[in-house]
């Protein structure tokens, strides 16, 4: 798992002005709550007095206060007020927890993990079909998986499954020689061209007259190592895309927020029809991630046997291996050896202007050199 990049927390509606809410990201707790602007924070939820779980406590004029002895934090992640303080006495300038860059966008709350500054950082994926006209979102959808969240990045970028796991979609067969991968800063796309659907299937209700089935094929991407879009042309002006923003809850447990978008079957009837079909699908993939064995992949290629239809899951793991080698890289093996001794959380931009912190920075692998 991999720290300096955009992950969701939580529904954006779900996350009232009166409750704050836990999310476990990166194997790590986190809170989210509103100030009395509405603008959500992210914070880590430890208590740096003894331990506290600040997502148990509640929001006093904006600020959380714990819910063991009622210290309170603001959106930066500072104490604001101790109780029980002799009058006339400071808040330690070490009473301070780690406070995450925050979006609010496409209905969901997301948090930068990392400690890079602004103009460093990766942007969020931006979705430029959202709110445009001619096209129409069928909602926010959560899918949770007892799975690693790689082995689902990587599900949703293998063209040769859809065969074998998707068969009632119709005539998927992988060939290579119509596969074409292409690779930019963030990420790796893969495209494939495939045979029209058979007529009378739900994939051409909506066709125009002066339409091109030459087009059909289908495509996905990652953008950095927790999103996947995937894009299902059925025709020179009809398709649907796809986004995942995948939360990696732990090693071993994802959660996805989903969004599908089109620019076809625009009916509000559509919406129930088209999301039925999506989860069903979503269930197909599931069953298979969740039994994959190994749980993680494997750390080194001699462990399976990729062929040229895994290509683009080749360059997603020399992507991931570039953020390792740049020092993004969780220490997982470390942390498993001092859980419950130690609290850790991932660094926040303020860490590289701001030291002297109570919570110790979650263990990396070293940059290389």
């Amino acid at each position: 798992m991999y720290i300096n990049f955009w992950y969701p927390v939580c529904i954006a509606d779900e996350l009232t002005g009166d409750t704050p809410l836990r999310a476990q990201i990166l194997g790590l707790p986190f809170v989210a709550f509103r100030d009395t602007a509405g603008r959500a924070h992210v914070l880590a939820d430890t208590c740096i007095h003894r331990g506290g779980s600040l997502s148990g406590g509640k929001l006093i004029n904006g600020q959380l206060a714990c819910p063991y002895h009622g210290w309170q934090y603001d959106g930066t992640g500072r104490c604001k007020h101790i109780p029980g303080l002799k009058e006339g006495s400071n808040i330690p300038a070490r009473a301070k927890v780690d406070s995450y860059p925050t979006v609010e966008r496409y209905g969901i709350i997301f948090a930068f993990l990392g400690d890079q500054a602004e103009e460093d950082r990766p942007p969020l994926y931006e979705i430029p079909e959202w709110d445009q006209e001619g096209w129409r979102a069928s909602g926010l959808t959560i899918f949770d998986l007892n799975a690693y969240y790689e082995r689902s990045i990587e599900n949703g970028l293998d063209p040769v499954h859809n065969e074998f796991v998707h068969a009632l979609q119709g005539n998927i067969r992988f060939r290579a020689d119509r596969m074409t991968v292409d690779t930019d800063q963030w990420g790796t796309k893969v495209h494939v061209r495939m045979d029209p659907p058979k007529a009378g299937t739900v994939q051409l209700e909506h066709l125009r007259d002066d339409d091109d089935l030459s087009h059909f094929g289908a495509s996905s991407y990652h953008y950095g190592p927790n999103t996947l879009v995937t894009r299902i042309t059925l025709s020179k002006y009809n398709c649907f895309v796809q986004y995942f923003f995948e939360q990696p809850v732990d090693d071993s447990h994802t959660r996805i927020f989903f969004i599908n978008l089109r620019n076809c079957m625009l009916e509000e009837e559509s919406d129930e029809k088209l999301l039925q079909i999506n989860l069903a699908i979503a269930d197909e993939d599931i069953k298979i991630v969740s039994e994959l064995y190994p749980i993680r992949t494997p750390e080194t290629a001699s462990k399976e046997i990729l062929t040229v239809g895994d290509e683009c899951i080749g360059a997603y793991r020399k992507f991931l291996k570039n953020l390792e080698q740049q020092g993004w890289r969780m220490d997982l093996r470390a942390i498993r050896n001092t859980t419950g001794d130690i609290a850790y959380a991932i660094p926040s931009p303020e860490r590289c202007t701001s030291k002297n912190w109570v919570l110790d920075t979650v263990p990396l692998l070293p940059a290389a050199e």
